[in-house]
């Protein structure tokens, strides 16, 4: 059976108008009782139900935002289309990072105790099967962006099909050998948008008859020299690509630094594609894709806010567009010679 707020008043030798009030973060409670409550609830697990948290007379106006590698730019951009939303509808912001399975269920066991918050946005991760129900016993509504839950609302781009067209994009210029940098896979954590592009291009090749070879595949940290070291692993190759793919822009200019490393020119030894158009892939003239970071934000606060409402009859996954930049750093493939 769950645990209830009664369990938890006898665990503390307190009323349950005490354990309420200290709930709900009320005054009148002394600070060794309040302690003695809080500690009963961290040993007993206990999560308020979804008919308390929906007869709590107010509501915080506080969302939170628990985020994979919270310092990267296509991160930042989300959270500021999160913010921008969120300060529009007169409400705060409070943010959790997340790096380690331990550290997010940690994150969704303060989130779905807390009082202090109207609802949660994760954005690059999802939470487990005993995190989610955690979140589902206290009501506490949740949406995802960029992560995947069968069951949970959820901002997603089609990061298959941009992974397709990024594809077809360099088939069109005659590339057939083409390499891939992405992400370490992290499938505990939800962490899936790398391994979909990836898929997105080897579809694409699939259908000309081509594939990726192997060793033209290297997955490594998710940074600009993270990126540096893996193609140079792909560009130490006999034979290797004419053109990479990577799975994000921060990787990219990784790649573009291991090219001048070697005295490769971009785009004509090499053709460089990254993915997500932060600003400064513009500064580089990266060719890359667009994917409407600062708008998933706006729209999982929107989605998020008709849920606390009562108003929301969407879809549970929403899908936004994605397209391809061209720039400077893709050109039709080199000549091959003898």
């Amino acid at each position: 059976m769950p645990t209830t707020i009664g369990d938890v008043a006898r665990r503390a030798g307190v009323g349950v108008g005490t354990v309420s009030r200290v709930l709900n973060n009320q005054p009148k409670v002394g600070p060794e009782t309040r302690a003695r409550v809080l500690a009963a609830i961290a040993e007993l697990d206990y999560v308020p139900s979804a008919t308390a948290r929906q007869l709590s007379l107010r509501r915080t106006n506080t969302i939170a935002v628990a985020s994979i590698h919270i310092v990267i730019p296509s991160v930042i951009e989300r959270i500021h289309g999160i913010e921008r939303a969120l300060t529009a509808a007169g409400l705060d912001l409070i943010i959790r990072n997340v790096e380690t399975v331990e550290r997010r269920n940690e994150a969704v066991r303060e989130i779905a105790r807390t009082d202090r918050i109207d609802g949660a946005i994760f954005i690059s991760l999802a939470p487990g099967a005993e995190e989610l129900a955690r979140i589902r016993r206290s009501g506490l509504p949740v949406v995802l962006i960029d992560a995947h839950h069968r069951s949970v609302p959820r901002v997603v781009s089609d990061d298959v099909e941009g992974g397709r067209l990024v594809g077809r994009h360099l088939l069109e210029l005659g590339h057939t050998r083409i390499g891939f940098v992405g992400d370490p896979p992290r499938p505990a954590l939800g962490v899936q948008s790398s391994r979909m592009r990836l898929r997105g291009v080897i579809e694409a090749l699939q259908e000309r008859g081509l594939g990726i070879a192997p060793e033209h595949i290297v997955e490594g940290e998710h940074s600009r020299a993270g990126g540096q070291d893996s193609a140079r692993t792909i560009l130490s190759r006999p034979d290797p690509p004419t053109a990479i793919v990577a799975a994000n822009d921060t990787l990219a200019f990784g790649v573009l630094a291991a090219a001048r490393e070697r005295g490769l020119d971009v785009p004509r030894d090499l053709s460089v594609v990254g993915y997500d158009d932060i600003d400064a892939a513009d500064l580089v003239q990266l060719t890359t894709m667009h994917q409407p970071l600062r708008e998933s934000g706006t729209e999982a606060v929107r989605r998020l806010l008709a849920i606390l409402d009562g108003t929301d009859n969407g879809p549970l996954r929403s899908v936004l567009p994605v397209h391809l930049v061209k720039r400077g750093t893709t050109a039709p493939a080199p000549e091959r010679t003898a």
